[in-house]
C-alpha cells in the first residue's frame, strides 16, 4: 500500500486544501522543527517518520498519508501549525511537536478539538499528557531517565559534589534541571553552585569560571544541542577536564559534531538503545542506513511513533477517525519497536527500558 509523504511547510508549499487522507486510510500531521533551536532534532526525527511510514506500507500496513510541517521551534508557530493540521487538513492524528515548550502551548487545541496527539521527544515530566485524554507520547520523561542514569555514572565516576547549569527559558530544560535538582539531593550529591543561561546565549565563560571555581566533581547540564555543544566546549577551553553529565538534550549527533573533540567523555540517559539486537531495532537500523542517516534517539522515537499510530488503527478495527484512533492507542501492549517492547501508561506516558551512553571516539556508545 502506498504512502504518501509531503515534506517541506506544507501551507506554503501547496494550495489549501489540497491535503487529503488516502481512501481506506488516515491523513496525519508531523508538527517537527525543521528551523529554529530545535532542529537538529527535528531534522532526525523527520527522517524516521519517513523510514517508518515506507516499512509500514511495504509490509502492507494502514494506508497512512504523513504531513510534515515546521513548527519552528516556537510555541508561536506550533499553535499555527497544529490550528491548520485540525481545522483545514482535518488530520486523524499528530505526531509531535519537537518541543515540551511548544507542545505546552499547542496540545490544548487538539485536545478540545478531540485529536489524538503522540508525542515523540516531549520529555518534560509533568504538564504534558495531564493536558488530557487525547494527548499521548512515546518519549520516556527525564523523570525515567535521569536517576538511573545519573546512578550509573556515579557507579563508575564515584562523584560527591556537583556543578549544574541549566537553560532557565524553556521548558524542556527546565524540566530537565528539575529532575536532575532531585536526583542528586536523592542520591546524597551535594550540589556546590547553580547556573543558569537563556537559549540566545552563546557565551557560557562566565557561568561556567564560577562553576569551575567551586571545584565539583562533576559539572551537571541541560541545555538543548546547540547551547551543550557550545558549553561543553567553553568548559574545555576553561581547563575543566573532568566529567560532564547532560540531559536529553544531548543525545543527538549534532551535540558530538559541534562539540568535536570537547565531547569525549559526556555521559547521558538515552531512551533508546542503539546496540539492541532485537529484530525491530535492526530493522530500523538497517531502514536508516540506507537513507544515509546516521540514526539517533530522536529518529528512533519518531520511527517508533508512526509503528505506534499504525497498530492504533489496526487495533481500532482498521477504522482511522480520531475518536477511534484515542481508543486504539489505549490497547498498545507490549509492542516492538525500536525502543524495545512498548507500551503505554495508565497516564498515557511511554512505558519501556532507558539505557545510558557516552562519548568515546566521536560516537554515542552504550554504557553496560
Amino acid at each position: 500500500m502506498v504512502v504518501l509523504l509531503l515534506l517541506g511547510i506544507a501551507c506554503k508549499e501547496k494550495p489549501a486544501g489540497e491535503a487529503s487522507a488516502p481512501s481506506g486510510g488516515a491523513l496525519i500531521g508531523a508538527a517537527l522543527s525543521l528551523t529554529g533551536a530545535a532542529a537538529v532534532y527535528g531534522a532526525q526525527q523527520r527522517a524516521g517518520i519517513q523510514a517508518a511510514a515506507e516499512e509500514i506500507a511495504q509490509g502492507g500496513g494502514p494506508k497512512l498519508q504523513v504531513l510534515i510541517e515546521d513548527d519552528g521551534s516556537t510555541k508561536e508557530q506550533g499553535i499555527t501549525v497544529f490550528q491548520k493540521f485540525i481545522n483545514r487538513d482535518k488530520v486523524s492524528a499528530i505526531l509531535g511537536p519537537t518541543l515540551s515548550n511548544t507542545a505546552s502551548a499547542a496540545d490544548p487545541l487538539a485536545q478540545q478539538a478531540q485529536v489524538p496527539v503522540l508525542g515523540i521527544s516531549n520529555t518534560a515530566a509533568t504538564g504534558i499528557t495531564d493536558i488530557g485524554n487525547y494527548i499521548w507520547r512515546d518519549s520516556l520523561t527525564e523523570a525515567q531517565v535521569i536517576p538511573g542514569a545519573f546512578k550509573k555514572a556515579r557507579e563508575k565516576l564515584g562523584f560527591k559534589t556537583a556543578g549544574v547549569l541549566y537553560g532557565n527559558d524553556d521548558v524542556f530544560t527546565k524540566a530537565g534541571y528539575d529532575v536532575m535538582r532531585k536526583t542528586l539531593a536523592d542520591q546524597g550529591i551535594k550540589v556546590l553552585d547553580t547556573q543558569t543561561f537563556a537559549k540566545p546565549d552563546r557565551d557560557f565563560h562566565a557561568q561556567l569560571t564560577a562553576l569551575i571555581g567551586v571545584k565539583p566533581d562533576v559539572v551537571v547540564v541541560s541545555a538543548l544541542a546547540d547551547n551543550a555543544a557550545a558549553i561543553v566546549s567553553q568548559a574545555r577551553q576553561l581547563g575543566w577536564s573532568g566529567p560532564i553529565l547532560g540531559g536529553n538534550g544531548f543525545n543527538s549527533p549534532a551535540f558530538i559534531k559541534n562539540a568535536g573533540a570537547a565531547a569525549e567523555g559526556v555521559m547521558v540517559g538515552t531512551s533508546w538503545n542503539s546496540l539492541s539486537q532485537e529484530p525491530a531495532n535492526q530493522k530500523f537500523l538497517e531502514a536508516m542506513k540506507k537513507r544515509g542517516v546516521n540514526p539517533d534517539q530522536f529518529s528512533a522515537q519518531a520511527f517508533t511513533g508512526v509503528q505506534i499510530l499504525a497498530e492504533a488503527i489496526k487495533r481500532a478495527g482498521g477504522k482511522t477517525g480520531r475518536e477511534e484512533i484515542e481508543k486504539g492507542l489505549g490497547l498498545v501492549k507490549d509492542l516492538d519497536t525500536p525502543l524495545g517492547k512498548f507500551s503505554f501508561t495508565p497516564s498515557r506516558d511511554a512505558q519501556h527500558d532507558p539505557s545510558v551512553q557516552q562519548v568515546k571516539d566521536g560516537k554515542f556508545q552504550i554504557v553496560q
